[in-house]
């Protein structure tokens, strides 16, 4: 007799929360509500404070669940954390108002602004700067009331009964005051420091690992490729792998906008797959982006062709100039001729030159340099 067992979801906090979604990441390990969490949570709470221990050490430990495709990366948090304690900085500041006569219960009111309006501006330029729901409207207003929560209690503090203390309080709350407005700059100037630190050393390690696998692992698949031919089965494999790996050593961390050459060279590397060919790309001249949809079809069909047909070694030669585009495709094969092909075979005529006609360029094909081979000539003029 077998029996399954069942398997509990792993303990993940997720992305929309209340707080910090640790309640909600335990129930569903669980299998507890939500309800009976919380209660839990507050029961220890009373505990000695071990519930509040508790909960920091899970939000702290527990990662958080993969982001889903069509949502944002970062964690949407419903309650106004932010807002809670400002608000309740600018009531004590306006508490503040009332007790200047008495100094013992001014300066608990002080500490009170200093702790809410303190923890508002962190959490404002911690958690609610990575959240997608809170605007920056939202976090200039908070810390636009700390700032103001602040000023005011060192206004009360240095206007109340002369003393040392009220002196020494009022300036330190005016001097907070002047560093929370500056407090966003100096959390960018830190993020963007951390930030190009961690940049540059994760380019060191690439780089170090580039160096090691290009006197090694590159050189060795450069070397089966030569010896097997480029229409064995072992060269096409040699081929995909150094393709793969040359583009994760030196394609970098910057993801930008795929042009028309890079276009070629994911093509070719398909092809590759399916076929017994060498593709080289190269491209001349300045980028060309994605507006040459017909360019970049009608090239692809010429590749396939080349590939299907002739095989071996095959040359794309991408060139860009003031008011043109060309593309040339050359392969080594028997060669190709237009008229002698069949009235059903339109791969060539439909798909490369009449694509290209209908684009306002042209294409011919005829044979390659030396009259071996074929050539392709994709030519498209910039529209005015």
């Amino acid at each position: 007799m077998t029996t399954t067992a069942t398997l509990r979801p792993p303990l993940a906090r997720p992305r929309r929360v209340v707080l910090g979604g640790v309640c909600l990441a335990v129930s569903r390990h669980l299998g507890l509500t939500i309800e009976n969490t919380r209660a839990l949570a507050i029961v220890l709470t009373f505990l000695g404070g071990a519930g509040v221990l508790l909960y920091l050490w899970l939000w702290a430990l527990v990662p958080l669940e993969e982001p889903e495709e069509d949502d944002a990366a970062g964690v949407r948090r419903s309650a106004p954390v932010a807002a809670i304690l400002v608000a309740f900085a600018v009531l004590a500041a306006l508490i503040s108002l009332a007790v200047t006569d008495r100094d013992d219960d001014l300066t608990r009111v002080i500490i009170a602004v200093v702790l809410a309006s303190g923890g508002a501006v962190a959490w404002s330029l911690g958690f609610d700067r990575s959240d997608p729901g809170r605007s920056a409207s939202y976090g200039g207003w908070t810390r636009g009331l700390a700032v103001a929560s602040l000023a005011l209690v060192g206004v009360v503090a240095l206007l109340s009964r002369p003393s040392a203390l009220n002196a020494v309080l009022g300036v330190g709350m005016l001097v907070l005051a002047v560093a929370v407005i500056g407090a966003p700059r100096v959390v960018g100037l830190w993020s963007d420091l951390i930030a190009e630190r961690t940049t540059r050393v994760r380019q060191e390690q690439r780089a170090e690992i580039a160096a090691h696998l290009h006197d090694s692992v590159l050189q060795t698949l450069a070397l089966i490729q030569i010896r097997a031919g480029a229409s064995t089965e072992v060269a096409r494999i040699a081929r995909a792998q150094e393709r793969e790996l040359r583009d994760w050593l030196f394609a970098g961390d910057v993801h930008t906008a795929a042009d028309l050459a890079t276009e070629l060279r994911e093509v070719a590397a398909v092809i590759e797959l399916d076929y017994a060919a060498r593709i080289e790309v190269v491209a001349a001249g300045d980028v060309v982006d994605r507006s040459s949809a017909p360019v970049m079809a009608a090239a692809r069909e010429a590749m396939l062709n080349a590939a299907r047909h002739a095989g071996g070694d095959i040359a794309v030669y991408l060139e860009r100039s003031a008011t043109a585009l060309d593309v040339y495709v050359r392969d080594r094969g028997p060669g190709v001729d237009l008229d002698a092909l069949p009235a059903d075979r339109l791969g060539i005529r439909e798909s490369i030159i009449g694509r290209m006609t209908r684009a306002g360029g042209t294409a011919t094909v005829g044979p390659g340099a030396g009259g071996v081979g074929t050539e392709v000539h994709l030519h498209l003029e910039d529209t005015p």
